[in-house]
């Protein structure tokens, strides 16, 4: 530890700025995990046929749009003062922040119009997002070159993180204390205030992003020779998708993603049916609070695992700990629960936190080994595909929701009262223990067979350091 605080030579007003960077980045793709599925399925009505067939196309237009941004950014040259990476990012945050608009302001009525504003929304909000997204992440490994920067800054990104979280949860319990109408008359309440929640985001994104762009992002001078290094997009996919060690990162990151996927998806509509509550908005919203409350005081704790243990073990920890903590989801039903409902879901920030920390990290050393192999940093590159992969987690989600839901009698629409209630409960509590278990469970399968760790690290560590161009 006194190593690593002697080689943090990152001005803190640097942490701190490029920490705001998680603001935009984590608070649209939380708010966009957490209540779009709700939102059009219990509030705007669209059949989950329809919803099924939009996360299909939307995560085939994923297959294109991330790796191709991400192969696109590495493929401009800097535009003077406004660089590679920041260029992208100043022409995306705009737009981005006008989607979070449209996407809770739903001005049709028919299910195929419906249908196809929530298509078009979903596909602009995740380009713009990706372009954002992207970039930012490229610029991690670039601007702190090494292990011990790298965390010192994490711990700053991950705060400011888990703060995103924070509002994630906390505009929806003041401003959209409803999330799910119990019957159709109070749905016109209900959609003001989804559409002041997107308004309101939007604000939050533009000027937060403001000081990050002008005092968080430096990027080093690119000369010719190691632009001309740079593969095409091709060559960068075949060399991408034939790294094993990246591959089996990839996976284990999207079944990760999953359970970040489908808990906040499934919750509102799990605490309005298991557990009866009336404003599941609030209750909802202060669980998920505490949660990233307990992940902000949880990362010095997994600093410290990653110190000790590596951060490939510390990671694996962490899952194992993850799957005992949905356990109890399995186990809770009734309104008395409520304050166990609120621990449960508390509980759940030590392994979110762990896991915010680690994979950044551990693709960091994946974006090295690549570096040394091949001459140049292609950041860009595996964060594209990386993001292209994960958000397939996304569309796992949605098949499993249509899975389950077919099975208890939701073919159609969201029924608040159905025919069978022991049979929506167990398949809510399927949905929210058991397929994420089963997830968490190919994860550290995967991670086990990581080989980037221990002494392999430590050499790959080693021979780079021989290329200082490489740590620029």
């Amino acid at each position: 530890m006194k190593k690593m605080s002697r080689e943090d030579t990152v001005p803190l007003k640097e942490k701190v700025s490029f920490g705001l960077s998680a603001i935009p980045d984590q608070l649209t793709y939380q708010i966009f995990q957490f209540l779009i599925f709700t939102f059009y399925f219990t509030v705007v009505k669209i059949e989950l046929t329809y919803m099924l067939v939009a996360y299909i196309v939307w995560g085939i237009w994923n297959a294109i749009n991330d790796p191709l941004l991400g192969a696109l950014s590495e493929r401009t040259k800097a535009k003077d003062k406004w660089g590679k990476r920041k260029y992208f990012l100043v022409i995306s945050f705009i737009p981005l922040s006008i989607t979070m608009i449209l996407m809770f302001w739903v001005p049709f009525e028919g299910q195929i119009i419906k249908f196809s504003w929530f298509l078009a929304t979903i596909i602009l909000f995740e380009f713009f997002y990706t372009l954002f997204d992207v970039n930012v992440n490229a610029l991690f490994p670039e601007m702190f070159p090494n292990e011990e920067k790298r965390a010192s800054v994490n711990i700053f990104i991950k705060g400011t993180t888990i703060i995103a979280l924070l509002l994630s949860s906390l505009l929806p319990m003041i401003l959209v204390p409803n999330l799910v109408p119990s019957n159709d008359s109070e749905i016109p309440e209900i959609m003001p205030d989804y559409f002041l929640m997107g308004i309101v985001v939007a604000i939050i994104i533009i000027v937060v992003t403001i000081p990050f762009l002008k005092y968080g992002v430096k990027e080093r001078e690119e000369k010719d020779e190691d632009f001309e290094k740079r593969p095409s997009f091709f060559e960068s996919l075949k060399v991408t998708l034939t790294n094993k060690t990246f591959l089996k990162f990839v996976i284990a990151n999207t079944m990760v993603w999953y359970c970040f996927s489908i808990l906040p998806t499934i919750i509102p509509i799990y605490a309005t049916q298991i557990l009866g509550f009336e404003e599941e908005g609030i209750f909802v919203s202060l669980g998920l609070m505490i949660a990233f409350l307990i992940a902000a005081l949880s990362l010095p704790i997994h600093r410290r695992m990653g110190a000790k243990f590596g951060m490939r073990n510390a990671f694996l920890i962490t899952l194992g700990i993850w799957i005992l903590t949905l356990l109890p989801y399995a186990l809770i039903r009734g309104e008395v629960f409520q304050i166990p409902f609120l621990i449960i879901t508390a509980a759940q920030g030590f392994p979110l936190s762990g896991a915010l920390f680690y994979v950044d990290i551990l693709h960091g050393d994946v974006i090295d080994e690549d570096a040394l192999n091949y001459g140049v940093k292609r950041s860009a590159s595996y964060y594209g595909i990386n993001a292209f992969i994960h958000r397939i987690s996304v569309i796992l989600v949605i098949v499993t929701i249509f899975f389950m839901f077919g099975n208890i009698g939701w073919e159609k629409n969201y029924e608040p009262v159905v025919s069978d209630p022991l049979l929506v409960e167990l398949g809510l509590k399927a949905i929210i223990f058991i397929f994420p278990a089963i997830a968490l469970v190919v994860a550290i399968i995967f991670m086990k067979s990581y080989s980037l760790h221990g002494d392999k690290l430590q050499n790959m560590r080693k021979e780079l350091a021989k290329y200082p161009e490489l740590l620029e």
